[in-house]
């Protein structure tokens, strides 16, 4: 065994063959990434990120049929890569980064501002492994103490979270958060009508909490079960999950059967 991390296996897409090649120059010799695929459209795209399940995708916007957002809407709620844009319209950044795009790449770009993003990508890509050793580890210490109290296993869990604002460090009980959803590099916790942002991903800190409380609703929302009220259903069998202080938050269809299922054990 070497020791040395796994590659990050990255996936291209862009309608414009130039624009592959490009982005295939650019990280062909770099030794901490293997590329495991080029698509030309949005379809193509779709069907090797479920197949694949890509660490990394640059992914072009507009493309004829199916446009980068699509891509991502079709790939499912349970996509896990980390999301480069590379596109020549400036016009979607907002939408990009409400996407939870990692960085949004402009052409034509040079290779600093290239090697940039390449450089935060891999970045997030090792925390998450980290964080994902660290959630495995942590299941398996809760499957070594299974004789128990459950007063021992939740002791694995976050119990408070710090929070610096304002020259001021809170300290707020991790029980009182009743949702926390994703905001670029930071989290927002809402905690009674209150709002606290703290730096780290989503991913990352779903893996420090309890998963009989906190469940991923959707790709940037974790709920706080506790704090359910009510699950509303439109015709088309889409969810909003509305909290005891009225905030209404979406459910992915994907996962609402699940989420029933935990909604019910919590109680």
């Amino acid at each position: 065994m070497t020791g040395e991390p796994a590659k990050i296996r990255t996936l291209l897409v862009d309608d414009e063959p130039l624009a592959r090649r490009t982005l295939s120059l650019l990280l062909k010799d770099d030794p901490e990434i293997t590329i495991i695929g080029e698509c030309s459209n949005g379809f193509e795209a779709v069907k090797a990120i479920r197949r694949d399940r890509p660490d990394l995708l640059f992914l072009d916007i507009q493309m004829p049929e199916m446009n980068g957002f699509e891509v991502l809407e079709a790939a499912g709620p349970d996509l896990s890569s980390v999301i480069v844009f590379v596109t020549a319209y400036d016009q979607f950044a907002v939408k990009a980064f409400e996407a939870q795009a990692l960085d949004y790449v402009l052409k034509p770009f040079d290779d600093e501002r290239f090697e940039q993003a390449v450089k935060r990508a891999k970045s997030h890509i090792y925390q998450n492994r980290s964080a994902d050793i660290n959630r495995r580890l942590l299941e398996w210490l809760a499957s070594q103490q299974m004789t128990s109290p459950p007063a021992t296993e939740k002791a694995l869990y976050l119990q408070r979270l710090s929070v610096k604002s304002g020259g001021r460090v809170h300290f707020l009980k991790v029980a009182e958060i009743e949702w926390i959803e994703a905001s670029d590099q930071y989290v927002v916790l809402h905690v009674a009508g209150k709002q606290h942002l703290l730096r780290d991903s989503l991913n990352r800190l779903e893996t420090q909490l309890d998963p009989d409380q906190f469940f991923r609703v959707h790709r940037s929302a974790l709920v706080n079960l506790d704090f359910v009220r009510e699950l509303e259903l439109n015709e088309n069998g889409d969810g909003t999950i509305v909290l005891s202080n009225r905030t209404s938050i979406k459910l992915s269809r994907s996962r609402r059967e699940k989420f029933e299922t935990a909604l019910v054990r919590r109680s």
